[in-house]
């Protein structure tokens, strides 16, 4: 499949002109105009590229790409590494940050849900990111975070009343901290991100809700994967997704 076909593919699924994000969406490192393996995975570290030049992938798709806001420009340091990896080995890297957050279908929020069993109420929050529905099983704050660990297959930390009883749960995955307080005024009983802030303990204990941080990596894991998983069913291109061990 021709590299511009896959963008235009996606494009059209993801719909990225709609978000404000941090990094650029889409391609990001040009390789060679013919895809016909992609590895994927949730960050565009070197051990993902090592693994793609192992598995001799024509691109790399993932969630956290490069050039983001904020930071040094210059190709130097760990930066020049990657990228001239990729270029000696005319590989492709695409990389959907947002988009792959808030897709109703595809996105980490909607696949966290899935795999928790929760059940969707609606979105709010900046550009939809913060979501909020019920959990069924309707148990403690303690056995809601086992529920989660189990699933994510990381031990979460839990915040606040371990007995407080949780059905209402809002959630978004990553770095999502700051949306605590939105999450609260939302009326649910426990919040479900990837990482934490000092300010969540007291939040948690005064307002009486659980805050859980369940790993960035760990609730990021799967919108990539299901995009690929649409892009091998669609397109018949192989597709490898890569889990690389990140604690945090």
């Amino acid at each position: 499949m021709q590299l511009t076909q896959l963008l235009s593919s996606i494009d059209q699924w993801l719909e990225p002109w709609h978000y404000k994000d941090y990094a650029p969406n889409g391609l990001q490192v040009e390789g060679r105009a013919e895809v016909g393996r992609i590895v994927c995975g949730v960050t565009a570290s070197q051990a993902l590229i090592d693994v793609a030049i192992e598995r001799q992938a024509d691109a790399i798709l993932v969630h956290h790409g490069y050039f983001w806001k904020g930071e040094d420009a210059r190709l130097v340091g760990m930066k020049r590494q990657r990228v001239a990896k990729l270029l000696q080995h005319d590989i492709s890297l695409l990389a959907y940050h947002l988009p792959l957050d808030a897709h109703s279908e595809l996105g980490n929020n909607a696949r966290l849900a899935a795999e928790l069993g929760l059940e969707v109420a609606g979105q709010s929050g900046e550009q939809g990111l913060l979501w909020h529905g019920r959990w069924p099983q309707a148990a403690s704050a303690r056995a809601f975070a086992k529920h989660v660990s189990t699933i994510l297959g990381r031990e979460a930390l839990l915040l606040g009343d371990e007995n407080q009883r949780v059905s209402k749960v809002a959630w978004c995955t990553g770095g999502a901290q700051g949306f605590f307080e939105e999450a609260i005024g939302l009326g649910v009983q426990a919040f479900v991100t990837g990482e934490v802030s000092e300010q969540c303990f007291h939040l948690a204990n005064e307002y009486g809700v659980a805050f859980i941080a369940a790993g960035h990596h760990a609730t990021e894991r799967y919108g990539v994967q299901a995009l690929g998983e649409k892009i091998s069913h669609l397109h018949g291109i192989n597709v490898e997704f890569v889990d690389l061990f990140n604690p945090v």
